[in-house]
């Protein structure tokens, strides 16, 4: 009996499953970052001529005629996205367009 009891009080050894890294899957996600809107907003204060120059002067690759077309619809429709891209450079442009005296919403997710 008394090996019996020796038996009892020997540390148990339990069994454990091994630990399992989950596989990896075979679809990359890539997250692209949101652009941003820049948006230019009528005001009863600048002159049709210096919003066009201001857009063209700040704007990439903006042409007089566009620059033109999105002065008329800030007037008319009381705002215009002038510029859509990455973050970084919409908050450059906001302020330079800010700095010319320009009216600006604040800049919004696209």
């Amino acid at each position: 009996m008394a090996s019996m009891n020796s038996a009892l009080l020997a540390p148990v050894m339990m069994a454990t499953a091994p630990t399992v890294a989950p596989q990896k899957s075979g679809q990359t996600v890539h997250k692209t970052y949101p652009n941003y809107k820049v948006i230019v907003l009528n005001d009863d204060f600048n002159t049709f001529k210096h919003v066009e120059e201001c857009l063209v002067k700040h704007i990439p690759q903006m042409t007089s005629d566009r620059a033109r077309e999105l002065t008329n619809q800030i007037h008319h429709e009381g705002q215009a996205i002038v510029w859509v891209g990455p973050q970084e450079q919409a908050e450059l442009y906001h302020q330079q367009l800010s700095r010319e005296d320009l009216t600006m919403a604040p800049l919004e997710a696209a």
